[in-house]
């Protein structure tokens, strides 16, 4: 997490780019490092970045050509797995919700949100990896009460172990390896091991997609995010 959070926008609406922009410039610790109006336009962008430059989190539009937002989501997860990704969209819906837990996505939020929302969504994902509102509680709770819905979202190959558990429960409260290992007694390497063990156990590609299995697994409370 850095003192600064590096802000990327992608939206193909002028106003929306400038607007965002505009209310982001009030924020000491946010600045806007990058803005695109399409995915392809971006994906480009990115590539021209040192790391120094490189954004902490994207906001990413969902209505966009040649490239939809979850198109650019999917490039983007496989090619900077770091990179946390927060969607923005008019449209607020209980399946592009299971959609964005099964990308791993930080956050969703409505295009309607308020500022203070919007800023706390930001901070929260630096700080933890993602953010839930109320109403993406209650739908992730509706996801946990449904097996079908459950299982879908990851394809688990076999149940973690204890000591997974344990060491997932420590990665959601955002420990470095070291601090895990000296917390369970085991080698930095050990928990690499875990954490790699982890991730192709469920499926996931990165610390988002294990923070959101413990949370719709219930091995990891949502009141702690």
């Amino acid at each position: 997490m850095s003192s600064q959070i590096k802000i990327a926008l992608i939206d193909d609406e002028q106003l929306i780019l400038e607007g965002v922009k505009m209310l982001l410039s009030n924020e000491k610790n946010i600045s806007v490092c990058l803005t695109a109006d399409n995915g392809p336009d971006f994906i480009e962008d990115l590539e021209k970045l040192s790391p120094s430059e490189f954004p902490d989190i994207a906001l990413v539009d969902v209505q966009m050509k040649p490239m939809n937002g979850f198109e650019l989501v999917e490039i983007l997860k496989d090619k900077y797995p770091d990179l946390k990704i927060i969607i923005l969209s008019s449209h607020y819906k209980t399946s592009i919700l299971g959609y964005m837990v099964k990308l791993g996505v930080s956050a969703f939020l409505p295009k309607n949100s308020n500022k203070k929302t919007f800023i706390d969504a930001i901070t929260m994902v630096d700080k933890n990896g993602v953010f839930f509102t109320a109403e993406d509680h209650q739908m992730l709770f509706t996801y946990m009460n449904s097996t079908a819905k459950k299982n879908s979202l990851f394809e688990t190959e076999d149940e973690l172990s204890e000591r997974e558990k344990d060491v997932v429960k420590l990665i959601c409260q955002e420990f470095t390896n070291n601090e895990i290992g000296e917390k369970l007694f085991i080698s930095p390497r050990t928990v690499e091991s875990h954490r790699q063990r982890i991730l192709e156990k469920i499926g996931a590609k990165n610390t988002v997609g294990i923070v959101i299995y413990a949370i719709v697994n219930n091995i990891y409370s949502l009141e702690k995010i």
